[in-house]
């Protein structure tokens, strides 16, 4: 049989994968995009750590890896006009380059989502339990771990339920967030007037990445700040159940970026303008408070309500669980759908229309990795943090390289074709390409972030471990009977139908 022949034999035609169509508009996509990156977990678990590395320089740090998001943003924009998916990065990348590609770039976002969990669960499990009593409990690892993994069996559940009751529960999670934003900027700028001695002044500087004095620091805050941007796709993974498929989840996508970068960059400044970058006492690059900024600025900035502050970081890194979870599972149903993991990832439960196998595959692979991670190394969640975005560069490389192949034939036929089908996804995928080489070839270094595992950097070993394994992974489906349509490109390739009933 010809390669031509392999290709344009299918097996028996599907018209959709099952899930519930046109439940999500713009506005119910958008917010979930927003919480799916939760702007005051992102930035309670990260802020510290990239203050560390940045220092004066981070809202240059911000602003640097927003630059490749957006841009990665206008591929993942175009790939679904034309191929609106929920597998988003594995489809795309499969029909650009081939099985294998397509293949890695689906595992990507499954480990992302997975390895993600854990710093979501346990900033949700510590800042609800800070909330009782004097807080102290929150000091316990294994009242925190327990909690935490309470935390994941429910989110796996609700995700397991109905996709549009979940988007109306994130209107009142995402109103709390912001209503909480807001207070606790209008707060720090009232004691800022009142208390400059403790921060730093304000200086245009701070938004110059080559006023740096650590060029290496520099590119290891912007690394960390790619996580804080990362979720926006959920929008693109929920496609399928979206109104105008082809139009609303891009919009969506471009949307919430946007809304992130303003959020960001006005806590920041803020927030180093009152307390400063110091190593020491409410100082940002204070390693002790690096893991909960606003855990210690609550009162400063909402006096007696600071409360109020706790539980909405920890309502944030709830709601960003649920909506990690949609996305890997939809991109593991769609995978098992064409036939790259077994059948039963691609069963959709037919009372609520949602991924039912995927779903909880994805639930209880996020557990056994946050609690067994746990057991390892008491200290994870920075390594979490940097492992993850990753993972992250590397399907958004690889799905902005996608973007310019699939559309290789158009590239030149009109202005717009060659800005947002070529220039914008090749500098987007130069960028991600870069960072992950120059990640993974640091954390090499055993010394490399806060944890090491076996006389390894743990970040090595859930990063670029984790990566590897997909891998072998692949290798060892390949050899069933069950992967061949997929691993000859009969079950998916560039002439396959979409799978999104037209509305």
């Amino acid at each position: 049989m010809t390669t031509t022949q392999q290709h344009t034999s299918r097996p028996p035609k599907l018209t959709s994968k099952g899930l519930a169509a046109g439940k999500l508009g713009l506005m119910q996509s958008t917010v979930i995009g927003l919480a799916s990156t939760a702007p005051l977990y992102s930035l309670a678990a990260t802020l510290g750590f990239i203050v560390m590395a940045a220092g004066a320089q981070t809202p240059a740090a911000l602003i640097v890896a927003f630059i490749p998001m957006c841009l990665t943003a206008f591929a993942y924009r175009e790939l679904n006009t034309a191929i609106p998916d929920s597998g988003t990065a594995f489809t795309w990348a499969a029909k650009a380059f081939g099985p294998k590609t397509g293949w890695m770039a689906g595992w990507a976002v499954m480990v992302a989502g997975v390895i993600v969990m854990s710093s979501q669960t346990e900033v949700a499990s510590k800042y609800l339990l800070l909330l009782i009593g004097d807080g102290s409990i929150a000091d316990s690892k294994v009242l925190v771990t327990a909690f935490g993994a309470l935390i994941i069996i429910a989110m796996t559940w609700i995700s397991y339920r109905d996709v549009e009751t979940g988007a109306v529960t994130q209107y009142l999670l995402m109103a709390l967030q912001y209503a909480a934003i807001i207070a606790f900027c209008i707060g720090l700028y009232f004691a800022i007037q009142t208390m400059p001695e403790l921060g730093l002044k304000f200086s245009w500087d701070w938004f110059n990445p080559f006023a740096t004095d650590n060029p290496a620091g520099f590119v290891q805050g912007v690394l960390i700040a790619i996580f804080i941007y990362w979720g926006w796709d959920t929008c693109l993974a929920l496609a399928e159940e979206t109104k105008n498929p082809r139009t609303t989840p891009g919009l969506a996508a471009l949307l919430s970026t946007a809304m992130l970068l303003v959020t960001y960059i006005g806590i920041t400044v803020l927030t180093m303008m009152f307390a400063g970058i110091d190593d020491t006492g409410k100082g940002l690059g204070n390693p002790e408070g690096a893991d909960d900024v606003f855990f210690a600025l609550r009162l400063d900035a909402m006096g007696s309500w600071g409360w109020l502050l706790v539980l909405a970081v920890a309502i944030s890194a709830l709601a960003t669980c649920q909506t990690t979870i949609l996305p890997t599972a939809r991109g593991t149903l769609s995978m098992g759908v064409y036939g790259a993991l077994p059948k039963r990832f691609g069963v959709v439960n037919e009372a609520f229309k949602t991924p039912a196998f995927s779903t909880l595959f994805t639930g209880s692979a996020s557990l056994v990795f946050y609690v067994g991670m746990t057991i390892i190394s008491g200290d994870i969640l920075a390594d979490t943090i940097e492992s993850t975005s990753l993972a992250v560069a590397l399907y958004y490389a690889i799905t902005s390289f996608a973007c310019i192949w699939y559309f290789r034939s158009s590239l030149t036929d009109s202005l717009r074709n060659l800005c947002f089908r070529l220039v914008m996804p090749l500098v987007g995928g130069l960028m991600m390409s870069a960072v992950f080489i120059y990640s993974a070839i640091s954390m090499l270094d055993p010394e490399y972030g806060t944890t090491t595992i076996l006389g390894i950097s743990g970040t090595f070993v859930m990063g670029v471990g984790s990566l590897a394994l997909g891998l072998v992974v692949m290798g060892l489906w390949a050899l069933r009977p069950a992967s061949r349509d997929y691993f000859a490109g009969r079950s998916l390739n560039r002439d396959t139908p979409v799978l999104v009933p037209e509305q």
